[in-house]
């Protein structure tokens, strides 16, 4: 039997325990053998959970336990949370993470501590984990030039919003409703102030164009405070060209790059294949 833990108890860890075992029999059967939660680290106090034998307040605790072979981390920030996937990954222990801001911040260094240590580092579920979009974007579609993303990718406002709209619901009513039926963290600061959706576009361009594209560069602007301001129209509209600027700008910066890198070094080896497809690429990024 398979033995795991759980690094955090909010809505994304209890619902981890729940499709534990909800799906056991299924899990197992893909997994070659029962998976079973033997840990939940969590500071907070569960002594009234009918599962208050698996939590523990130490890491420590799970680390010193040979039995356990895969954290699932569901804490989410970093400044806690980074240092306990470091030491799960040097002992050899596997880190499944749906924390797209660690993934943006860390994730290079992460993974190759994974690779150094033939431990694996998963992140399928911090951007779009229902779709999916990652494995696709990493696998399927590795052989293809990908020019352009686009999508909806924080559920959390776009619920919201949509209430907002069809219903003529207030922010604090949406707010509300989408926390009740878990769409939304306790605390959503990272939804409604934009910056669970910068983490993601920060991981998007990486898988896409290979660029570690800084998060502390983008231009972030949240929902809550353009909405509750009653912001003026033509103020949103400078914020969505502010961010088509930013985008424009780095499709610019990676067309360079790629001018003096991928095409030169095609021409210097006589082949004009890389004129020829970015040639027919020009036309498409100028629409």
């Amino acid at each position: 039997m398979a033995k795991i833990a759980i690094m955090g108890f909010g809505t994304v860890g209890s619902g981890v325990l729940e499709v534990c075992r909800r799906n056991a029999a299924s899990i197992a059967r893909r997994a070659g053998e029962p998976v079973e939660v033997k840990y939940i680290l969590d500071v907070r106090d569960f002594s009234d959970s009918p599962d208050a034998a698996l939590f523990v307040k130490d890491i420590n605790v799970i680390l010193n336990d040979p039995e356990v072979k895969v954290v699932v981390e569901t804490i989410g920030g970093t400044r806690f949370v980074y240092p306990y996937v470091r030491q799960c990954l040097e002992s050899g222990r596997s880190v499944c993470t749906s924390n797209k801001e660690m993934v943006a911040t860390y994730g290079a260094e992460l993974l190759a501590l994974a690779r150094e240590h033939k431990a694996a580092f998963l992140f399928e579920a911090s951007v779009g984990g229902g779709t999916p979009i990652i494995t696709p974007m990493h696998q399927c579609l590795a052989a293809n030039q990908i020019s352009q993303i686009q999508g909806i990718v924080n559920g959390t406002t776009n619920f919201m919003l949509t209430k907002m709209k069809r219903e003529n619901m207030g922010f604090d009513a949406a707010l509300k409703i989408a926390q009740q039926l878990g769409y939304a963290e306790a605390d959503p600061t990272l939804d409604i102030d934009g910056h669970d959706a910068a983490h993601k576009l920060t991981l998007l361009i990486r898988l896409a164009y290979g660029v570690n594209y800084p998060y502390t560069a983008m231009p972030v602007r949240g929902i809550r405070g353009m909405l509750e301001k009653d912001a003026y129209c033509v103020d949103i509209l400078v914020q969505v060209a502010a961010a088509n600027s930013a985008l424009n700008s780095f499709s610019k910066e990676l067309l360079a790059q790629h001018i003096s890198t991928c095409v030169a070094d095609d021409l210097r080896a006589g082949s004009e294949a890389k004129l020829d497809e970015l040639v027919n690429l020009l036309p498409k990024l100028m629409k």
